[in-house]
């Protein structure tokens, strides 16, 4: 049989038939052996194959074969350095969910984000949530912030996910779409799916005072279908976004506004740092890209991704 997962939870495995029956299955050893170096081989979004077994009673599903991906958004493993975390997979969109503060939003953490996306080939577009809690300097931040991403060519929207501000706005983005929702913990990806689709009733947390810091309430990867032909994942918040197989000569082609001036480089290899005649640090000079997503680029092509927390660099 075949299915689509829909929600993992580590060692099980909802996959949902195209009859619209859900099975719970596990996967065989061999999954773990077999060159896969991810501490979940198995991810939301993916098309599986499984037979069904026998359990007394019950039965449940074992999934032997895994189709390849469209695409997929991966990290390095929190917990295992070594190993990478598959987000989700075969994914049409992504919704990054940005805030100002309570939880602060560090452009690093969007940048590498959005190279790991342009990477794999799957557009994401940029929520500033909470826009109802700014003051005018605040807001006039988040315009900034804006304006920077759209130059470059990503779409923003500024959204109040509790207010229900341009919520509708986001709906249209989803419409005949698989679409993942990431950020932060406390961003407000579950409230923000709860007005988009109020049955889901999915649980929110506040924030805590003492971090200003968000507090996990969705545990794994989950999909769900929508009343409005679309598709939505719900991700745990992730705190820092280690990238993974990326060569420092080719993080720059990560960089929408890097990739065009490549060309007017002197140097075909040229990593934008210390080179002569490099058009993207002219480019830089002359404000024409940004010294925001410059040092973000810089920290990535040195590694510093590896020691990166968020409460060390602006």
């Amino acid at each position: 049989m075949e299915g689509t997962v829909y929600k993992s939870t580590g060692s099980w495995y909802t996959v949902k038939t195209p009859y619209g029956k859900f099975i719970e299955c596990r996967i065989k050893g061999k999954f773990r052996i077999q060159g896969i170096k991810s501490t979940n081989p198995i991810a939301v979004g993916d098309k599986v194959t499984f037979e069904l077994e026998d359990a007394g009673d019950t039965s449940y599903g074992v999934i032997y074969e895994i189709e390849d991906r469209k695409n997929y958004i991966i990290r390095k493993s929190v917990k295992l350095s070594k190993q990478t975390h598959i987000i989700a997979a075969n994914i049409d969109r992504v919704f990054l969910m940005i805030t100002l503060n309570n939880p602060k939003t560090y452009t690093i953490f969007i940048d590498r984000f959005l190279a790991t996306s342009e990477a794999y080939d799957i557009e994401t577009v940029l929520l500033f949530n909470k826009i109802d809690t700014y003051d005018e300097e605040e807001l006039a931040e988040i315009k900034y912030l804006a304006a920077m991403y759209r130059k470059i060519g990503y779409t923003c929207l500024g959204i109040s996910a509790k207010q229900g501000h341009n919520v509708d706005k986001v709906k249209e983005l989803m419409i005949g779409k698989t679409s993942m929702f990431s950020g932060h913990s406390g961003v407000g990806k579950s409230t923000l799916i709860n007005a988009i689709e109020p049955s889901l009733q999915l649980k929110t947390a506040t924030i805590s005072d003492q971090h200003l810091q968000g507090q996990h309430t969705t545990t794994f990867a989950e999909m769900f279908d929508l009343s409005f032909d679309a598709r939505i994942i719900d991700t745990p918040g992730i705190k820092g976004f280690g990238l993974v197989n990326m060569e420092k000569d080719e993080i720059g082609d990560y960089f929408p506004e890097f990739f065009k001036l490549k060309q007017a480089c002197k140097f075909n290899n040229c990593l934008h740092i210390d080179e002569p005649q490099c058009a993207v640090k002219e480019a830089l000079e002359n404000d024409g890209v940004s010294w925001s997503r410059y040092k973000s680029y810089l920290q990535m092509v040195t590694g510093e991704e590896d020691t990166y927390r968020f409460d060390v660099f602006e």
